[in-house]
């Protein structure tokens, strides 16, 4: 693909209206790619502050995961060296229990374009169990638990991750490892993959 034609897809993308009318917000599709990007992070979809924004992770759970990372704004909002593609693009409304799943027209119609034409990534940071479910099929143990707990197994170009909501704060409490084993190993990789 020239870069005309990546070009050309961003705007798509950013034009898409496929699931508009189950979408209570309406489209406003949310995400940050480059074909020199060296690191891929795989997330879900956009809360309702970063619906509003219109940047990625541009919330508590950015935050949070710019730390996991050890990456400062300014890298990681850096495209030509992360790349930020959500499973779904758009806010696809809150649940009873949070966020809804992202819409699945996403994936099925940009995934696989997209992810063809981002060949500098090195590392790509599989976010939650809809991204893992995607990237790592079958591969992807019983419960999210164990899939985050058996990154070795994916390394060193996957890296399965907890979702870093507010949400998961007990989730984090109840893995204490995670934070103590899990995080240091993944600032080591993210800084090899950036080098």
């Amino acid at each position: 693909m020239t870069a005309a034609a990546f070009a050309e897809l961003q705007r798509d993308i950013s034009a898409c209206r496929l699931c508009a009318e189950n979408l209570p917000l309406g489209p406003r599709p949310v995400f940050q790619i480059s074909r020199t990007a060296r690191i891929l992070i795989a997330g879900q979809a956009p809360g309702s502050k970063v619906h509003a924004s219109g940047i990625p992770f541009d919330d508590a759970s950015g935050d949070r995961l710019r730390d996991w990372l050890g990456l400062d704004r300014e890298t990681f909002y850096d495209a030509h060296r992360v790349s930020i593609l959500p499973m779904g693009f758009c806010y696809p409304g809150t649940g009873k229990s949070g966020d809804l799943p992202p819409r699945p027209e996403c994936a099925v119609a940009w995934r696989e374009r997209i992810l063809r034409e981002l060949t500098a990534v090195k590392l790509t940071l599989v976010i939650g169990q809809y991204a893992m479910a995607w990237h790592l099929g079958p591969r992807t143990k019983a419960t999210l638990t164990e899939t985050v707990q058996a990154w070795r197994e994916f390394s060193p170009k996957l890296f399965p991750l907890p979702h870093p909501s507010p949400r998961n704060n007990i989730w984090l409490k109840k893995n204490p490892w995670f934070a103590r084993d899990v995080v240091p190993e993944l600032r080591k990789q993210v800084k090899a993959a950036l080098a």
